[in-house]
């Protein structure tokens, strides 16, 4: 049909857009990297599909993959032997390689070329073989037949690919976690898509000992341990020509009959973590925009385990690099990396504790600090000191909502008028799953739920309803379609943020004694035009971006 034919050549220019855009943000990554090693800077894209490759006299194969560095052109007495080097290729082989010519009166011109471009040149020269493996299928409910069809491709994998094609399976899916959950007689293998988690597999006990052995040995923890354990692992993922770096993070912990693991995967790419990317609402992206310009004070990031809060944290930190700030963050562990900016471990089971870590850090005279997560008194008072002596700390906190979490940042730092300046905003935010357009169904709600909504959205705004008529409007639900088979593709996020304005200061002055949740809330609602979360998946329902049930189910 037309619109498939058109929905598929739009997705085809939008992932060639992203991968271009990751290219870019690599080659010139590599470009400063370069200047720094004193190396040559060269992009490798206008040639590294045509040239013309030098197969004897210069490195093996064996070489090429060891020190992740490529011959580019061969030399003579007259003209220089090239090569492509990567950041990660040993100085010391730059420096031998070069000594070897110069020995022999000869010159060697090593270039800094990307790890994309290697990749390339590398597949060319020692093209891949394997073994080709059907993709994985998501099974709808009560689907045993297709459950069966992946077990038994599952079952069949090579006992040193298993783990390989389970991670790149789940990244082809798009998936953000891999659970392996070990039952009475078999072990269930499942993957949570767009927030939602799915059976895809069984496996038999032999086949799970040596999946567990290829984490173990890779992520460096027991698969014999009686305790929980984490570790994380890297892995590249190569789709054509382009590729990106997946960070994988292992937790494990032993079940009554076995050691069950889920494998949260992170798409290791800075080019992602944007602001721009985010799908944020104009009116909080501004609000976020006002932050980043002049970054002082506290920002905190709410919500439960999966809703966002670390993409949402460091695609501000990305925002805010620059060559003018220190930037620096405490985490527990590093989900992502982010070059120019000085990320420190904290391990809290261990005794660290993150106020310990943002005192010692304070002397380094940072601009700007990221906490993994405020837990205590002790972090809190400290995180408030920092941000009222010149600093922008971002940091995450637990609670339901942007008022619950400020009720409970007075009950943990007391009520103080020096601080009340301090805490500039808080986002709370979820993720739900994304209605697919070509096949998405609009419908007539019953009147119940018109009224519910109606209820829901009272007292909003009319610029923020948008031009929706309450007393009129459709919505929508999803259909089957071959690129999304439940009617839903990726996540957009709903987002409720406060802006802590004079009127919400009073809570943490004492002008007001009694700082609960619902008070604070009323007041952002009158004084800050605050929208809730409910409401925020509710506008987002009746745009026609998600469903009124997706929203419940996260919200």
């Amino acid at each position: 049909m037309a619109y498939v034919v058109e929905e598929d050549a739009h997705a085809l220019a939008e992932e060639t857009k992203i991968q271009q855009g990751r290219r870019d943000h690599e080659e010139k990554s590599t470009a400063q990297r370069a200047a720094i090693l004193g190396l040559p800077y060269l992009d490798s894209r206008e040639f590294e599909n045509q040239l013309d490759l030098v197969r004897e006299g210069m490195m093996t194969i064996e070489e090429m993959h060891q020190w992740r560095m490529v011959p580019l052109q061969m030399g003579s007495e007259y003209e220089p032997y090239r090569f492509g080097a990567t950041s990660t290729t040993p100085q010391s082989v730059i420096e031998k390689t070069k000594q070897k010519y110069a020995d022999q009166g000869r010159e060697a011109q090593i270039f800094l070329i990307t790890g994309s471009g290697y990749t390339v040149l590398m597949n060319r020269y020692d093209p891949p073989k394997k073994v080709i493996y059907d993709d994985i299928t998501i099974a709808k409910t009560g689907d045993s037949t297709t459950i069966a069809q992946v077990s038994k491709t599952l079952n069949s994998v090579g006992s040193d690919q298993i783990l390989d094609y389970l991670i790149d399976q789940a990244d082809k899916l798009g998936a953000s976690d891999i659970h392996v959950e070990n039952q009475r007689t078999y072990i269930r293998i499942r993957m949570r898509v767009d927030g939602a988690l799915h059976p895809v597999a069984e496996i038999d006990k032999d086949k799970y000992r040596i999946l567990m052995g290829a984490i173990g040995s890779r992520a460096n923890i027991s698969s014999a341990a009686k305790t929980s354990q984490s570790g994380h692992i890297q892995k590249e993922i190569h789709r054509g020509n382009a590729s990106h770096l997946l960070n994988i993070r292992i937790e494990t912990v032993p079940s009554m009959y076995g050691q069950d693991a889920v494998l949260r995967l992170f798409n290791f790419d800075e080019s992602m973590l944007n602001l721009d990317l985010l799908g944020i609402p104009d009116k909080e992206m501004a609000e976020i925009r006002e932050i980043t310009r002049h970054p002082r004070g506290m920002m905190l990031m709410v919500g439960p385990t999966g809703s966002g809060k670390s993409t949402t944290l460091y695609s501000m930190l990305n925002a805010l690099n620059s060559t003018e700030r220190k930037i620096l963050t405490l985490e527990d562990p590093i989900e992502y990396g982010i070059s120019g900016i000085t990320q420190i471990p904290i391990d809290t089971t261990h005794g660290q504790t993150f106020a310990d870590g943002l005192r010692s850090v304070l002397r380094l005279d940072p601009d700007v600090v990221m906490l993994g997560e405020i837990r205590d008194v002790d972090t809190a008072k400290t995180a408030i000191q920092a941000s009222i002596t010149g600093h922008l700390v971002l940091s995450s906190f637990h609670a339901n909502s942007t008022s619950a979490a400020f009720s409970r940042m007075i009950g943990m730092i007391g009520i103080n008028p020096i601080f009340s300046s301090a805490i500039r905003l808080l986002i709370a935010q979820r993720l739900v799953r994304r209605l697919y357009d070509p096949s998405k169904e609009a419908y007539e709600p019953d009147e119940a739920t018109k009224r519910w909504v109606r209820k829901t959205l009272e007292g909003v705004s009319a610029e923020r309803l948008q031009g929706i008529d309450l007393n009129n409007f459709k919505l929508w639900k999803p259909k089957v379609h071959p690129e999304a088979p439940f009617g839903f593709k990726g996540r957009i996020v709903v987002m409720e943020q406060m802006v802590v304005n004079t009127h919400i200061q009073a809570f943490l002055r004492g002008d007001i004694s009694d700082a609960n949740p619902e008070a604070i809330e009323a007041e952002a609602k009158k004084s800050a035009d605050l929208i809730t979360l409910i409401q925020a998946g509710t506008l987002a329902a009746l745009r026609g971006e998600t469903t009124l049930e997706e929203v419940n189910r996260a919200i």
